[in-house]
């Protein structure tokens, strides 16, 4: 028998001694209470797995006990014994959330079995409530380092679309920044919390199985279909589908696609009958302009802006230096935990070399960097000599084509030297935002946000 922890409430006590004699010879612990009173005290106080519970009892009966536990806890476990001829308040009890019955005179042999399931089904209740709190823990905004004002706008945007009725959000982001973390994130803190968060890497599948993956298929449908299959939509129902890439779908998909965000139906490959589903579909990208493969004709203009209803674009963490030290300390404590050891920082010169150099692999190239050291070196502060060649090699380029220029003496505004650079590159180029964007050295999207910030946008 599975072990646990047991509370009999019967007032007849020739029961609960007998019942708890054997249930301890089964390797469990046992509880007792003679009344209803004393059984909710003492759920309250020792927190049982299990609760067996008599339905005729004097003062508060079994059914309001039931009632008051449930209060106390509405993952309880409750096995109702009911004498014979009691079947239909059992039933009734039943409804009211208790687990099962057993009839007196019961049989130990019998009692054994019910409460064996039972315990089992608690033992994984309890597990499943231990991985979700460990999501609910893991995948926090607390969790998404940010001291830049770009990474705190994004995360302020993303925390109010997580708490709203939004069905479809866009994150878009260069590989490595952290899209996924985000992701998981809205949902770990939304109202869809508890249930599933279904995640699709789209370039993983085949082509030719995606559709079958997302939205299931019938016995038939294909030469290898020999039973009828579900769909990813359809265990994701209640709760979040995140498509990974979603820029690398099938444009013939991509048409379902959209019929199932706008109508909240689809229909199995093969299939005839509507299948109507509630989920909210995170969709990320890292193309640098999603728009290019509309106008090329690569993805569905109609989709593409049903999608982006709520973009969240995260910045390259080359355009947000404030972030590095404060991810790379991130990183540190989390490693420290992990590999046993207790590295205190990263001296200045180290430090300094983080901030020049150009993580084109973003920020999972610089956790990249932290494990390295955490595994290779025996320090108790990372120092210049720790880090890889390529950071230490890494040198700007300063020459004079390529915007060098002297610090006037009585210096300036960062702000708005950034400000009129963008706007001379729109100026040079005539608006032409992609153009303006290269000639900057960043993704459109990363422009389209600067253009924002600083007010750029014509009126």
């Amino acid at each position: 028998m599975v072990a646990g922890k047991i509370l009999i409430i019967d007032d007849e006590v020739f029961i609960t001694k007998s019942l708890g004699r054997h249930l301890e010879k089964e390797g469990c612990e046992i509880f007792t209470a003679e009344s209803g009173e004393e059984g909710v005290e003492v759920f309250k106080s020792d927190s049982p797995d299990i609760v067996l519970l008599d339905l005729n009892m004097p003062g508060m009966g079994g059914i309001d006990t039931l009632k008051e536990l449930r209060k106390l806890s509405s993952d309880a476990i409750v096995i109702i014994i009911t004498a014979h001829g009691d079947i239909e308040t059992a039933v009734s009890a039943i409804k009211l959330g208790a687990y099962d019955f057993v009839e007196k005179p019961f049989e130990l042999d019998r009692i054994t079995v019910v409460i064996n399931k039972a315990m089992e089904t608690a033992h994984l209740k309890r597990e499943v409530h231990f991985l979700r709190e460990e999501k609910y823990d893991t995948y926090t905004f607390h969790n998404i380092v940010g001291e830049s004002n770009g990474m705190k706008e994004s995360i302020n945007l993303a925390k109010k679309v997580a708490s709203s009725d939004a069905n479809t959000i866009l994150i878009q982001g260069e590989s490595g920044t952290g899209k996924s973390l985000m992701a998981r994130a809205i949902h770990y803190n939304s109202p869809r919390a508890s249930e599933p968060f279904v995640e699709v890497t789209c370039t993983a599948i085949p082509e030719a199985l995606i559709e079958s993956e997302l939205f299931g298929h019938e016995r038939g449908a294909f030469t290898d279909a020999k039973a009828a299959k579900k769909g990813l939509f359809e265990f994701a129902s209640g709760g979040t589908i995140y498509l990974d890439e979603i820029g690398d779908i099938k444009i013939s998909t991509q048409a379902k696609l959209l019929r199932a965000l706008e109508e909240k139906t689809f229909k199995r490959v093969g299939g005839l009958k509507d299948i109507k589903v509630n989920v909210r579909i995170i969709a990320t990208t890292n193309r640098q302009d999603l728009e290019n493969s509309v106008r090329e004709g690569q993805f569905r203009a109609d989709l593409y802006y049903r999608l982006k209803v709520l973009p969240i674009y995260i910045l390259p963490l080359r355009e947000r230096k404030d972030d590095i030290i404060p991810l790379a300390m991130h990183h540190i404590e989390k490693f420290n935990k992990e590999f046993k050891k207790n590295i205190s920082g990263i001296s200045p010169e180290a430090q300094q070399f983080l901030l020049n150099y150009s993580w084109h692999g973003n920020a999972r190239e610089l956790r990249n960097v932290i494990e390295r050291i955490f595994i290779l070196e025996n320090t108790d502060i990372i120092r210049a000599e720790h880090l890889p060649p390529e950071v230490l090699s890494f040198t700007k380029d300063t020459s004079p084509g390529n915007g060098s220029f002297n610090l006037p003496a009585n210096g300036l505004s960062l702000k708005d030297v950034e400000r009129d650079l963008i706007a001379k590159a729109l100026d040079k180029v005539e608006g032409n935002q992609t153009k303006a964007a290269k000639l900057l050295g960043i993704s459109r999207d990363a422009l389209r946000y600067k253009m924002q910030k600083f007010g750029l946008f014509q009126s």
